[in-house]
C-alpha cells in the first residue's frame, strides 16, 4: 500500500520552512521534496502513513500561519501508483518497481 501524500503550500519560503520543520517534528513522516511554483508560492511535500500525515499537516499549517500565509493544505490518503510513476514525489524507486 502506498504512503499517504501531504502537501502544504505557502506564500513565502520562510513559512514553508517553518511548516516543514513542524511537520517532521510532529509525527513520523518523510519530507520528500519542495516545489517553488513562482510568485513566492512554495509547496512542501511529505509522505508517511495516513494518521501521521494528517497530524503533520495540522502542525505544519499552524506553524506556517504564524510566519506567513498558508494557501492550501491537501492530503491524499492512498495516491494511485500512476501518480508516483508520472509525478515521482519522493518515491522514484518504488514507482519504477510497480
Amino acid at each position: 500500500m502506498a504512503d499517504a501524500l501531504g502537501m502544504i503550500e505557502t506564500r513565502s519560503f520562510p513559512a514553508m520552512v517553518e511548516a516543514a520543520d513542524a511537520m517532521v517534528k510532529a509525527a513520523k513522516v518523510e519530507l520528500v521534496s519542495y516545489e517553488k511554483t513562482g510568485g513566492g508560492y512554495v509547496t512542501a511535500v511529505i509522505r508517511g502513513d495516513v494518521a501521521a500525515v494528517k497530524a503533520s499537516c495540522e502542525a505544519g499549517q499552524t506553524a506556517a500561519a504564524r510566519v506567513g500565509e498558508v494557501v492550501c493544505v491537501h492530503i491524499i490518503a492512498r495516491p494511485h501508483a500512476n501518480v508516483d510513476t508520472v509525478i515521482p514525489l519522493g518515491r522514484q524507486t518504488e514507482a519504477g518497481e510497480r
